[in-house]
């Protein structure tokens, strides 16, 4: 293997609240951490405190986020979902409702024909995720 580091990071742009979002993201899985963040000061262009850019771990792959200093016409679309599988029913439970609080269920858990358990959603930030339990 020639380089570990992750070539390709998703990268989430919220509207104030990216660290509430990393701070329940990395609450909800293993080997998961905020690794570096950075904040607008008084004379920065966002609101002084806001997330101006930060680096975070979920199981391990890196994600970077920001808070937007500029209002746009636009918000995460399920069009692009972040895919989880889950190890046990436990997981898939908890992670699902936690994500779903003040969010959005666009399939709820439960079985499909290409899952045992299966759920997608749009979390209160509104960034989508699916959620499958692992075939053992």
């Amino acid at each position: 293997m020639k380089n570990s580091k992750q070539k390709i990071t998703t990268f989430l742009m919220f509207d104030g609240n990216a660290e509430e979002a990393m701070n329940l993201y990395t609450s909800l899985f293993e080997r998961s951490e905020i690794i570096a963040i950075s904040r607008y000061d008084a004379n920065g262009p966002g609101k002084e405190g806001t997330v101006m850019h930060a680096a975070f771990t979920l199981n391990g792959q890196q994600f970077m986020c920001i808070d937007s200093n500029v209002k746009h016409d636009f918000t995460f679309t399920p069009s692009m979902s972040l895919y989880v599988n889950c190890d046990t029913e436990e997981e898939i439970n908890e992670v699902f409702n936690k994500l779903s609080q003040g969010g959005e269920v666009l399939m709820p858990l439960a079985a499909y024909p290409f899952s045992k358990k299966f759920g997608w959603l749009n979390d209160k930030y509104g960034v989508s995720w699916q959620l499958t339990l692992s075939a053992e």
